[in-house]
């Protein structure tokens, strides 16, 4: 079986020549878990990808949504990894965004005195 005139190859192992896994299991897994192609689910790492194909899938905490713009014949460099598709995916939202307007924020932590006069205000002591 010859690299060069594949028409398609296997999702899991576009997935690892184009290095979103390290290791061709992990991508298995990860169609397993619920790869779409072109918004249909698939389970089968078997499934074939053909270049136009647009796929939607999990890595750690993010979404990712890929449009394939090459096969490859070879699990290559980081270049010619990235050569192999167009990144759709909406920017990641980051936990250290500025907090919404209005929400409340943590004050500094109390110390002794603030300790003591907060326990005495929940006893009712003066």
């Amino acid at each position: 079986m010859s690299g060069g005139g594949e028409a398609d190859v296997r999702a899991d192992k576009w997935l690892w020549r184009a290095r979103f896994f390290k290791t061709r299991s992990l991508a298995a897994k990860a169609v397993s878990e619920g790869l779409r192609i072109n918004c249909r689910r698939t389970d089968k790492p078997g499934a074939s990808v053909r270049p136009g194909d647009v796929l939607t899938f999990g890595q750690g905490p993010h979404v990712r949504v890929i449009e394939i713009v090459a096969l490859g014949e070879r699990r290559g460099p980081a270049p010619e990894a990235q050569a192999l598709y167009a990144d759709l995916s909406p920017p990641p939202q980051t936990a250290a965004q500025e907090p919404e307007p209005g929400a409340p924020t943590p004050g500094p932590r109390p110390d002794r005195r603030a300790r003591r006069e907060g326990a005495a205000a929940r006893r009712g002591a003066p």
